[in-house]
């Protein structure tokens, strides 16, 4: 009997069926349809079955996905772990924040098993999704944790696998989300990571000069050539909101 697997916010059913994977890193058991492009590669976004996509409501009117450009689509989360477990991956692993009570930021980093695609090497790959009241719907304005966890993982495995298709997963707030309840002729924005870190650099004293001189002293790729605080990579940016955050005020 299959057993049940929780992953961020939802329950998937884990088959106890055995995997057989070939030299190439490829599923040769049970029996799965690879589909190639012309470079040879496995074409991740054509794998993607017709029942995991459903239209983007944002974006389009047209109820029949079979008919509508990539643009128009949304993947749904049972499509994502679909991929991620015919690709093959040995661990993913959570790391997740709150640089403040009501925003969320997690990393999801998989550690994908080797295929021809990685010349037979272990690849980790990682990606960060956030979630807060003004970038979630309804009910889920209240799991602000589980909802950034899965918005991370269909980032690392799209991203990852090159499907430009966004997941339904990672839409932000729509007409039913609780700023939209409270304002609703108010715009929907996401939490701007950036601005956070600077608005915690004014408290605690701190310019972009000796930040940007802390990142060079600890060797930070191309922090020599960063202007401002729009030049540091998000990945940076949360841990810094964090350090920051952790560092009593003097």
């Amino acid at each position: 009997m299959p057993k049940k697997k929780t992953v961020g916010f939802s329950q998937v059913e884990v088959s106890a069926t055995s995997i057989e994977r070939d030299e190439n890193g490829l599923i040769s058991q049970p029996k799965v349809e690879y589909i190639f492009d012309e470079k040879g590669f496995v074409n991740w976004r054509k794998m993607v079955k017709l029942e995991h996509l459903v239209p983007n409501r944002q974006r389009t009117q047209e109820t029949d996905a079979s008919q509508l450009d990539d643009k128009d689509l949304l993947i749904l989360l049972g499509g994502i772990k679909e991929l991620a477990q015919i690709r093959g991956y040995s661990s993913i692993e959570y790391d997740v924040k709150t640089p403040s009570a009501d925003y969320v930021v997690a990393t999801c980093k998989i550690k994908w098993t080797p295929n021809f695609e990685t010349e037979g090497k272990e690849v980790v790959f990682s990606a960060i999704a956030d979630a807060s009241p003004g970038n979630t719907h309804s009910f889920a304005s209240d799991y602000l944790a589980a909802i950034a966890e899965n918005r991370s993982f269909v980032r690392c495995v799209r991203n990852f696998l090159r499907i430009n298709i966004v997941g339904q997963d990672e839409l932000g707030a729509g007409s039913g989300s609780k700023q939209a309840q409270t304002n609703p002729t108010a715009t929907p924005l996401s939490f701007d990571p950036k601005e956070h870190l600077k608005d915690l650099m004014i408290q605690r004293g701190i310019s972009f000069d000796k930040l940007k001189a802390k990142l060079v002293k600890e060797a930070y790729e191309k922090a020599d050539t960063f202007s401002s605080v729009k030049d540091i990579p998000n990945i940076k940016i949360f841990e810094l909101i964090d350090r920051i955050q952790s560092t009593k005020k003097t």
